[in-house]
């Protein structure tokens, strides 16, 4: 078994010691004293029974035991003034204070026939980043009323993106925490699926023009609940109320965190709450990903519009509908709808220079509806800067530079996406991006690989579609490559070599031929 504790874990089997998932270096006679400590952590260890189990009964002096005290406390972050973890008691000897709990080491033996045979095995843990990492789970509708999940959905989106911009912070991605909607969950299960140590749970409670929101935060390793609180207003102060709470919660996990960051959290992304509720409705849709979900998303995002002009990220919401259709062959109107997508998307980053979700969105749209793809990478970088932990932004800017023909870069940049949200829904997205990234690369069976994983949870994903047929068609594989494109002329009967340009915004005259020769050998017509 594995001890864990603060930012430690230590192994006995391994004869290991780590922090964040780094090594830390302790000599092996320091380690079998923090080792004999942890283990019998219910009492007071004395200097003869230190003695024997750490230096097999062999007499040393007292300066040597001292020694591998400090060691000890050295190695864990401790020190004898703090005796945070380890307390020495006057003139008895030593005990470990910290809060401990216990993991199965990796490659331990099965459990006997008989012994909880039938239970699922927990999964393997996601190393802790090397700074301060937090998921908010969904909150508790208590409003009784179905409607306004979403609502309470935005809420939490909103605390999320506070979070985010704290530029130290690891904030796992909205979409991966809410996979844990509706589910009875251990706090120590969440923090070892998705690497955090830090989750934040609560509830939202909505009545007529009141607002109540709770919140608690808890040590995942250890299942401390650390904060909570409790926040009630008007539905008009709204934005007031989630300020407040992720305030306390950056407050109550690092406490030199200067007044500064706490207000480049407060960004609101519109006073108008009506807007907001339709800006929020229409995310829902878009989240999807569905052609009726996409036709559902548009309106809502223009009632947001004609209700509040200047909501930058609504623009940016319609316009990546925009891009979206296009992108999947869906578009009636081609020319006007790509025109309207582009007139949203700079009204998206005009109108939005700090705010990183209008920024994403606004930006790649552009690059891909207007083939700028400089100007669209700008923009997301300048995203990533006001929110380091917005996995759309890495996702999206990770595109485009694989469509600027930046593959290593884009390959990077995805990934990371990828460990921000590790159980994102919408994880198709981000797996027919590395599809793409490896299909210029050259790598055709990981294209393969990652096109499977995308079209599991969308199956008309017309480019995950696309790169099945050219990555079978340059494989060697002539009649899978043959199956795909019945699959993509199915989709979308309008694609052919001649429009392809119009696509897909490559910019390296060498990607473009890779990918036509692939879909022609695959049997994609001329026009």
């Amino acid at each position: 078994m594995r001890f864990i504790f603060a930012d430690y874990v230590l192994d006995p089997g391994r004869r290991e010691l780590t922090a964040r998932g780094q090594a830390v270096a302790i000599g092996p006679k320091a380690f079998d004293l923090l080792l004999h400590l942890v283990a019998n952590r219910d009492r007071v260890t004395g200097k003869d029974e230190l003695l024997q189990a750490v230096w097999a009964g062999r007499i040393v002096s007292e300066s040597t035991i001292t020694s591998h005290i400090n060691a000890v406390r050295k190695a864990i972050g401790d020190s004898g003034e703090a005796q945070r973890l380890v307390r020495t008691v006057a003139r008895k000897g030593f005990r470990f204070v910290g809060e401990v709990s216990l993991d199965e080491a990796e490659g331990a033996p099965e459990a006997p026939a008989g012994e909880a045979r039938g239970e699922p095995r927990p999964a393997p843990a996601l190393a802790l980043p090397d700074r301060p990492s937090i998921t908010v789970l969904p909150f508790q509708n208590l409003s009784g009323d179905p409607e306004q999940q979403y609502f309470t959905d935005g809420v939490v989106e909103d605390i999320i993106l506070a979070l985010s911009r704290v530029r130290w912070l690891f904030v796992i991605a909205r979409n991966s925490s809410f996979t844990y909607r509706d589910r009875t969950v251990e706090v120590q299960d969440v923090g070892r699926e998705l690497g955090v140590r830090y989750v934040l749970e609560g509830s939202v409670r909505r009545a007529a023009n009141r607002v109540r929101i709770t919140g608690q935060l808890i040590d995942a390793i250890t299942g401390t609940h650390l904060w909570a609180e409790r926040f009630e207003g008007t539905f008009d102060d709204l934005f007031a109320l989630q300020d407040r709470v992720a305030e306390s919660v950056v407050g109550a996990i690092a406490p030199q965190l200067e007044r500064a960051e706490i207000e480049r959290a407060k960004r609101k992304p519109t006073e108008s709450l009506d807007a907001y509720d339709y800006y929020l409705r229409g995310m829902a849709n878009l989240h999807r990903g569905t052609r009726g979900a996409i036709d559902a998303a548009l309106p809502l995002f223009y009632r947001a519009i004609e209700l509040d002009p200047d909501f930058a990220s609504a623009h940016g919401g319609a316009a990546w509908c925009y891009f979206w259709r296009k992108l999947n062959g869906w578009m009636d109107e081609p020319e006007r709808e790509i025109a309207e997508g582009t007139r949203l998307a700079r009204l998206a980053v005009e109108r939005g220079r700090d705010d990183a979700v209008a920024l994403t969105r606004g930006g790649h749209a552009l690059g891909h509806l207007a083939g700028d793809l400089d100007g669209g990478i700008a923009l997301v970088e300048r995203a990533r800067l006001l929110n380091p932990n917005f996995a759309l932004a890495w996702f999206l800017g990770g595109v485009l530079r694989v469509f600027r023909g930046e593959l290593d870069s884009g390959t990077e940049d995805i990934a990371h996406a990828l460990r921000l949200s590790p159980l994102d829904p919408e994880i198709f997205r981000m797996q027919a991006g590395m599809a793409l990234a490896n299909f210029f690369a050259g790598r055709y069976d990981r294209a393969l690989a990652w096109t499977d994983k995308a079209l599991v949870d969308l199956p008309s994903l017309l480019v995950a579609v696309a790169l099945q047929a050219a990555s079978h068609a340059l494989a060697g594989h002539g009649q899978e490559a043959a199956k795909a494109m019945a699959r993509l002329r199915a989709l979308d009967p309008s694609l052919t070599l001649a429009n392809l340009r119009d696509w897909m915004p490559l910019h390296r005259p060498e990607d473009f031929e890779r990918f036509s020769d692939a879909l022609r050998l695959a049997g994609l017509p001329e026009r």
